[in-house]
C-alpha cells in the first residue's frame, strides 16, 4: 500500500499492489495543506491579509493583525462549494459534480484600549474557528485498459479452471469525506501605533475517510463472464496543535510590511482503521460472480469484516509568510503575501515509515505561493478581488498541477452590522492510478475545478 503523490489535492499515482486507496505519504501531504477558508472579506481577497489585519480570519496568516481592529466584533461565515472533477481513462471522460455546504468560520475579537501605558496603547484577544481543509469530494472513472486483474473464480475447484483474462471494462469510484478544523486563540498588541505584534495557539481536529470501489467486467473468450467488485475503506481521526507568531510594521501611513512564522502542526495521535488487510488473499472486501456458476464468492460472508488499526504521529511543514500592503487612505488597499512551506520536512513516526520519510526528503520541495488581494471602498460599500497561486510540492509535476485561482466579492457596512459576500474559483490537474501493481496500465487523468460562494455576517460590539 505505497503510493506516489502528484498534486496537492486528493489526486495521486499509486505505486504498489493491493491499494486503490490513499496511503500514508499521500495522507501526510493532504493533511499538511489548507484551503483559503475564512470570512468573505478574507476569501474575496484570496487570503492576502498578512500585512492588512483587521479581520478575524487573518489570525491564520499573521495574528499581529488583530490589534488593527478598532472595535470588538463577532462574525460567522456560511460556505457553499461546487466541485467538478473530470476523469479521462482510455479515451472515456466522466464528470462528477458535487455541492457542499458548511459553516466554514466563526470568530470573535475583543479590543482593549490601554490607558495606563502610552507606548502600548491597545491590545486584542481573538478566538477563531475555521475549516482549514475540506476533504468532501468524489470522482468516477470508466474505460477499458485491456488488462484483466481478476481472472479466476475462487470457488472453481476444477482441474482446469476457467481463465477470464479478456478485459471488457473497468469502473472505479472513490468518495472522500471529512475535514480538518482549526481553533485559534490569539493575542495582539500595538507599540507606538507602528509596531503590531501577535501570537496564537492553534488546535486541530482531523476527520477523514475514503471509500473506494473497483469493478471489473471480464470474459474468457468463449462467452463466460466474470464480474468482480473490490472495496477498500480507510477512516482516520486525530488531533494536533501548532503555534503562530508575527509582526506588522507601519513604515508610513500608506505602507505596511509583515512577517509571520507558523510552526509545524504536530498530530500526536492519528488513528487509522482500514479494511486493507489480508482477507483470503484479497486486501479488501471482494465479491466475484461468474455466468456459468450459481454460487457467489464473497470474502465477507457471514459478517466477516476483518480490519486493522494503526496509531501514528505526523509533523506537517512549517510556514513562513512575508507580506506588504499599500493603504490608499480610506479609499482602498493592495496587499500581497508570499508563502514558503517546507514540505521536505514532513515526518511520519511511531511505526516503520522509512520509505515514506525518504520520499518526503527526496521527491518533495519547499513550495512558493503568492496571494494578491485588493479592496476599494465607496462610502459604506466595498468591492474586492484577489489572485492565488500555489506550487505543487512534488518535484516532478507539470505546471498545470499547480493551483491557480481568483476571487472577487463585496460588502456593505450598516454600522453595527456588516454583510460580505465573495466568489472564488480555483483549478488544477492530476492523476490517479487505481492499478498500481501494473506498469502497463495508465492512470486516470483528472481535472478539478472548485467554485465557492462565501457569505459572512459581522456584528461590531
Amino acid at each position: 500500500m505505497k503510493q506516489l503523490f502528484i498534486i496537492a489535492t486528493l489526486f495521486v499515482v499509486t505505486s504498489m499492489s493491493y491499494s486503490q486507496s490513499l496511503d500514508y505519504q499521500d495522507l501526510a501531504l493532504i493533511f499538511s495543506q489548507d484551503d483559503v477558508n475564512g470570512s468573505a472579506r478574507f476569501t474575496g481577497m484570496s487570503g492576502a491579509f498578512g500585512a492588512v489585519g483587521g479581520d478575524i480570519s487573518s489570525i491564520s496568516i499573521n495574528p499581529a493583525g488583530l490589534a488593527l481592529y478598532n472595535n470588538s466584533a463577532f462574525s460567522g461565515t456560511f460556505n457553499s462549494r461546487e466541485t467538478d472533477i473530470t476523469s479521462t481513462y482510455y479515451g472515456n471522460s466522466l464528470t462528477t459534480q458535487d455541492q457542499f455546504f458548511n459553516i466554514s468560520h466563526a470568530g470573535a475579537v475583543l479590543v482593549f484600549d490601554n490607558t495606563f501605558n502610552s507606548e502600548w496603547s491597545k491590545f486584542a484577544l481573538g478566538f477563531n474557528y475555521r475549516i482549514t481543509k475540506d476533504f468532501n469530494d468524489s470522482f468516477l472513472s470508466q474505460g477499458n485498459s485491456g488488462v484483466a486483474t481478476f481472472t479466476n473464480f475462487p470457488l472453481d475447484d476444477s482441474t482446469s479452471p476457467i481463465n477470464y483474462n479478456v478485459a471488457d471494462e473497468q469502473f472505479f469510484n472513490t468518495v472522500y469525506n471529512g475535514e480538518i478544523s482549526e481553533l485559534n486563540i490569539a493575542f495582539s498588541a500595538v507599540h507606538l501605533n507602528k509596531l503590531y505584534i501577535g501570537a496564537s495557539f492553534n488546535t486541530y481536529d482531523l476527520n477523514f475517510s475514503q471509500r473506494s470501489t473497483l469493478t471489473e467486467f471480464n470474459n474468457d473468450g468463449d462467452g463466460n463472464v466474470l464480474d468482480a467488485n473490490f472495496y477498500q475503506e480507510n477512516i482516520t481521526t486525530g488531533n494536533g496543535f501548532s503555534l503562530n507568531a508575527g509582526f506588522i510594521y507601519k513604515l508610513d501611513p500608506s505602507f505596511r510590511v509583515g512577517l509571520s512564522y507558523q510552526t509545524p502542526t504536530w498530530f500526536t495521535d492519528i488513528i487509522e482503521i482500514t479494511n486493507i488487510t489480508n482477507n483470503d488473499g484479497y486486501f479488501g472486501d471482494t465479491e466475484i460472480t461468474v455466468s456459468n456458476d450459481n454460487s457467489i464468492y464473497n470474502n465477507t460472508a457471514g459478517n466477516f469484516f476483518p480490519s486493522q488499526e494503526l496509531i501514528y504521529k505526523l509533523k506537517t511543514p512549517s510556514k513562513l509568510t512575508a507580506s506588504a500592503a499599500f493603504i490608499i487612505g480610506r479609499k482602498g488597499l493592495i496587499s500581497i503575501d508570499y508563502i514558503n512551506k517546507s514540505y521536505q520536512n514532513i515526518k511520519l513516526s511511531n511505526d516503520n515509515f522509512v520509505s515514506e520519510n525518504q520520499f518526503f526528503q527526496n521527491d518533495l520541495k519547499n513550495t512558493h505561493s503568492v496571494n494578491v488581494g485588493s479592496e476599494w471602498r465607496m462610502d459604506r460599500f466595498s468591492i474586492r478581488g484577489g489572485y492565488r497561486f500555489e506550487q505543487s510540492p512534488n518535484k516532478n509535476t507539470m505546471n498545470s498541477d499547480d493551483l491557480k485561482g481568483y476571487s472577487f466579492g463585496g460588502g456593505y457596512n450598516f454600522g453595527v452590522t456588516k454583510i460580505d459576500i465573495s466568489y472564488s474559483d480555483n483549478n488544477r490537474t492530476g492523476s490517479y492510478n487505481f492499478y498500481p501493481q501494473f506498469n502497463n496500465v495508465n492512470p486516470t487523468n483528472l481535472k478539478q475545478d472548485n467554485k465557492t460562494i462565501t457569505a459572512t455576517l459581522t456584528f461590531s460590539l
